[in-house]
């Protein structure tokens, strides 16, 4: 009796653990990382960049002389046709979920991401931790995901990368994921940005394996300025220094490095260690009003002109002067995007809508307009922590007569 409820038990177990109908071997899936969505007339171009998994192999002897990726690119009326288009030369199906970075083509941009991201963000496969840039320059979103790069062998996980360092430690770039874009589009006090991604060189001898075999690449990848959008369009860019100001409001900065002038004639540089940076709304006399806070902390990581700073009123000369720079950066940065653009990407709207609920339902369906005369205050406060291992330069010592 024992013998068979213990058989009837292991029938039914049987039935609940059959495995998983709906799996997948690696060898039947084409890895891709990296996407580009570019226009081809009135068709969308889409361009995969799909790993080959022979070349990266850890435990690979020798090489074929193939690249480390392939790229697969088809065009059609939608990017999910295009997609399932693919598979009529790829030998296997194209696989998401393993996406580093989606590459959008200027001109796709300026009509509008709404459609790719429906796309990417309606797909059960694709997760969200994937960055999204803007290609310009004249280049495609296509030609960018063809350079070869060295250090990493995969260009796409070189793109990750790369910007996820630049973030940290460079004030001009930010990073973007799927699920921030979406809010920044849906939100109604925030207008979104992306990351802009230019090629350096030659885009031909990048697309080679002879563009890894010198020391100085023929052609390179490099994260410049803000791609600025209305709504899903985008309408145009901030350069260098508008990015950093932009930052600096966001409260985006890890850490970062700008020179400033000396009192006396000359330049120094100083390290952002640490930045926090707080918006604050308000509403007064029916009227509404920006107060922009941030407090700074750095080190002085290089001098190149004489001032003695064991000083410590010198000290504090640098403290107003980095004080001001950073204001004047924000400042001229938020006075631009009203004069130029008219569009809030520094989300001053949210900040009023908490300061005001009542008073931001008046004004949220014409925010733009508010936005461009919208009065902006800056407090700045910069403290500088350490001066290094030394504190005069010994250059001061050498210019000694």
């Amino acid at each position: 009796m024992k013998k068979r409820r213990l058989i009837i038990i292991m029938l039914l177990m049987t039935i609940v653990l059959t495995g998983c109908w709906n799996r997948r071997e690696l060898n039947e899936l084409a890895i891709a990382v990296g996407f580009g969505v570019d226009k081809d007339g009135e068709q969308y171009r889409f361009s995969v960049q799909v790993v080959d998994p022979g070349e990266v192999a850890a435990n690979k002897g020798g090489t074929s002389g193939r690249t480390p990726v392939t790229m697969y690119h088809m065009s059609a009326p939608t990017i999910f046709e295009a997609l399932r288009k693919m598979t009529t030369v790829s030998p296997r199906k194209i696989y998401n979920s393993h996406l580093r970075i989606l590459v959008i083509g200027e001109e796709v941009a300026k009509d509008g991401l709404g459609e790719v991201l429906d796309f990417v963000s309606r797909d059960q496969e694709m997760r969200t931790d994937f960055y999204i840039v803007v290609a310009r320059e004249g280049h495609t979103a296509e030609e960018a995901l063809k350079i070869l790069t060295p250090i990493e062998k995969i260009p796409a996980n070189n793109l990750f990368h790369s910007l996820a360092a630049s973030a940290k430690a460079w004030a001009p770039s930010t990073t973007v994921t799927l699920d921030q874009l979406i809010a920044d589009l849906v939100s109604e006090g925030k207008q979104p940005v992306l990351t802009g991604l230019r090629i350096n060189g030659n885009a031909q001898i990048g697309q080679t394996n002879s563009n890894l075999e010198k020391i100085d690449n023929a052609a390179t990848l490099q994260y410049t300025g803000l791609a600025v959008f209305k709504e899903d369009k985008l309408i145009g860019w901030l350069n260098q220094n508008d990015s950093i100001g932009y930052n600096f409001i966001l409260n985006n900065i890890k850490s970062t490095v700008g020179d400033l002038a000396c009192p006396g004639g000359g330049k120094m540089v100083i390290e952002v260690i640490r930045s926090d940076t707080k918006v604050k709304g308000f509403v007064e006399k029916g009227k509404p009003r920006i107060e922009v806070r941030s407090r700074i902390e750095a080190n002085v990581g290089e001098m190149a002109c004489h001032l003695d700073l064991t000083k410590t009123n010198n000290i504090a000369e640098i403290e107003k002067i980095a004080s001001k720079r950073v204001q004047d950066l924000m400042n001229q940065t938020v006075s631009k995007v009203q004069k130029q653009y008219k569009v809030d990407i520094f989300g001053f709207g949210e900040a009023i809508h908490r300061a005001n609920a009542t008073a931001w339902k008046a004004w949220k369906k014409d925010w733009d307009a508010q936005f461009a005369k919208l009065p902006v205050d800056y407090k700045v406060e910069v403290k500088i922590r350490r001066l290094g291992t030394v504190s005069n330069s010994f250059l001061q010592e050498m210019n000694k007569e």
